[in-house]
């Protein structure tokens, strides 16, 4: 399919300050991706500029920013693990443009009228002049319930979690265009780290029941290392890659 329409952005600044060539403030997409810029103090993923820019309205001025960016980095792993926490490991995303089965905000499926509001939300944001960052701030509402939903202190019906699914595959991973890339990774290599994880997170519990604490804290600890944050939850411990 083609695209039927193009919006234009408004003016990006950096830290406060018009960028442009003549003042020599500029960075481009491949300065961000790689980190190779003075003004940068790492390098930013796609989907994270992606969602850095989502956060504001495109009629609205756009202010780059380590701080900013970094923030964003951190929110999208939130609402990328809350998908996570809902279905379990997320399935091949649907390619650009297509949704999953696009109810309509009078049909959806939800029991709880505060999850029926957060869907009526996004749309009634969308519809309005594509204000994404409206509609962010509905899908972190339903970060939040997800969250309350691991935690115990929230039941969640199938109708609930089925509404919560396709905001999530609509919205998100369909029409905002967000992707956790991690996942694009190939299906093997996965299972492989999947498999390892479960293997190392295996021995340290065995650490931790023989209260060998040494052990198990240099167990986390080196794996922290490497960029991965191991939480431990009444569950059992959970591991993301940062």
């Amino acid at each position: 399919q083609g695209v039927r329409y193009w919006v234009h952005n408004n003016m990006i600044t950096i830290n406060g300050q018009k960028m442009g060539k003549s003042l020599g403030n500029f960075i481009t997409l491949p300065e961000l991706f790689s980190g190779n810029h003075p003004k940068l103090e790492q390098a930013y993923s796609p989907m994270t500029v992606r969602f850095f820019i989502l956060q504001a309205h495109y009629r609205g001025t756009l202010d780059f920013s380590n701080e900013a960016l970094q923030a964003s980095e951190k929110a999208l792993k939130r609402v990328l693990q809350a998908y996570k926490d809902l279905v379990g490991e997320p399935a091949e995303p649907l390619p650009y443009g297509e949704l999953s089965n696009a109810t309509a905000p009078d049909n959806c499926v939800a029991d709880s009228p505060e999850i029926k509001a957060i869907f009526d939300g996004v749309y009634d944001a969308l519809c309005d002049d594509l204000n994404t960052p409206v509609a962010l701030s509905h899908i972190f509402e339903a970060v939040r319930i997800i969250n309350s939903a691991k935690s115990g202190s929230v039941k969640l019906t199938a109708n609930d979690r089925a509404a919560l699914a396709q905001i999530f595959d609509d919205i998100v991973f369909g029409v905002l265009g967000l992707r956790d890339e991690a996942a694009g990774e190939s299906g093997k290599g996965q299972e492989v780290i999947s498999g390892l994880m479960d293997m190392v997170l295996e021995e340290r519990a065995k650490a931790k029941a023989a209260k060998d604490w040494a052990l198990s804290d240099a167990i986390r600890d080196h794996l922290k290392a490497l960029g991965i944050t191991v939480k431990d939850t009444k569950d059992g411990a959970e591991w993301t890659i940062e």
